[in-house]
């Protein structure tokens, strides 16, 4: 999908270095794919153990 957006070239330029990549699509990608990762970790950490169905898994040695 094209997409025209405006990128402050400091933030780029700084991705590309500390990142590695030298395309700004390649970078632009990495920090989406990013962003939806942090934001899934804090959703799954948020829920916290909220599934009241939810038991203990089975342990294959017995607990000493």
């Amino acid at each position: 999908m094209r997409t025209t957006i405006i990128l402050d070239e400091t933030l780029v330029e700084k991705a590309k270095r500390l990142t590695g990549l030298s395309e700004k699509t390649a970078v632009v990608h990495a920090g989406l794919r990013a962003l939806i990762a942090q934001h899934s970790a804090e959703r799954l950490a948020a829920m916290g153990g909220s599934d009241k169905r939810a038991r203990a898994p089975r342990r294959r040695r017995p607990v000493r």
